[in-house]
């Protein structure tokens, strides 16, 4: 097939244009800057320049193409209210465009990278694909609130006939993910970690290797109008934490971040955009920490596309050891 993939140079979606490549599929990366995304080049992969601004340029880019997969987006908690405009503009407004441009153009499957944040908090319930959120319970952070728009601009559109397959992963970590959860994990497992921050978030971790397989066969043979979570077990921060730590040989943290001292220090903290050290929006990452869980099940997709989620002991040591993080710790799994 010949792809379009959009958020090629990202975390997910550099593993995702190098695995198509690798069977065969002639790739479009559709990147900001090719010149900062060397390691996508390779066989079978030409980069093209785009901002995703422009649905006429969207639609130059994509003819000819037997599938598009959306995977840019925006993730970040915390941000400052000057940041706002940019992340709805990266998640929504970019979503909307390349769905109609490749609508226009004649695409016959297009792959949308949402996530499970579009249910909000399941309050330690595992959800599935028909589960609706209360929208009157307003919203955990902007990243949820524009995620979830996006999430509704691609069910509109399949309603109107479009041509997509909607995937929802769960807490997505891996080799360069920069996120806080992950971070986390990582100096759990090296024994950098001097304390746990929001033990009680509840996540429901997928290795970036497993969701990638899932969105290749959502694209191979996922129902057109169908959304599909992929995602693991359900887990708190302080569990994964714990797990990590033993899968490297190290002992756990004792201490953990008090979150009434950071309520305490939200106030100046978000005044000034961010003390060092700190988020921007303090008040916004407590609100989506504290005793949120982001969980969901992966029955479906486990039923039509055979998706598996490997458990967080091994994912941390597919991630970690081959970087050379303590390589030689025995495995507790």
């Amino acid at each position: 097939m010949r792809v379009v993939v959009t958020g090629g140079a990202g975390f997910i979606g550099r593993i995702l244009v190098r695995r198509l490549a690798g069977r065969g599929d002639d790739v479009v990366a559709l990147v900001r800057d090719p010149a900062k995304a060397p390691y996508l080049q390779r066989d079978h992969v030409r980069l093209v320049t785009s901002d995703l601004a422009s649905v006429p340029a969207l639609i130059t880019q994509m003819k000819g193409a037997d599938a598009v997969i959306h995977a840019a987006g925006q993730y970040r908690i915390g941000i400052r209210a000057s940041e706002r405009d940019a992340m709805l503009d990266a998640n929504v407004g970019a979503t909307e465009r390349v769905l109609d441009a490749a609508v226009a153009a004649g695409v016959q499957r297009v792959v949308y990278l949402s996530t499970v944040n579009v249910f909000g908090d399941t309050a330690g319930k595992e959800v599935d694909e028909t589960y609706r959120r209360d929208e009157r319970l307003g919203f955990l952070s902007w990243y949820d609130e524009t995620k979830y728009g996006a999430h509704l601009a691609a069910e509109k559109r399949i309603a109107g006939g479009a041509p997509i397959v909607i995937v929802e992963p769960g807490q997505v970590y891996g080799p360069n993910d920069h996120s806080l959860a992950s971070g986390q994990i990582e100096h759990a497992y090296t024994g950098r970690l001097r304390y746990v921050t929001f033990p009680r978030v509840g996540m429901a971790w997928v290795h970036v290797d497993d969701l990638v397989d899932g969105m290749v066969v959502a694209l191979d043979r996922g129902r057109i109008g169908e959304s599909y979570i992929m995602a693991g077990a359900p887990l708190r921060i302080g569990e994964s934490v714990t797990i990590a730590a033993r899968v490297g040989g190290r002992k756990p943290p004792r201490l953990t971040m008090p979150v009434a001292l950071m309520r305490m220090m939200a106030p100046l903290n978000d005044r000034f955009g961010g003390l060092p050290g700190m988020p921007g929006n303090l008040s916004e990452t407590i609100n989506a920490g504290g005793k949120v869980t982001y969980w969901a099940r992966s029955d479906k997709a486990q039923t039509e596309l055979g998706f598996k989620a490997r458990s967080l002991q091994q994912g941390v040591a597919d991630t970690w050891r081959p970087l050379g993080a303590n390589p030689d710790a025995p495995s507790k799994d």
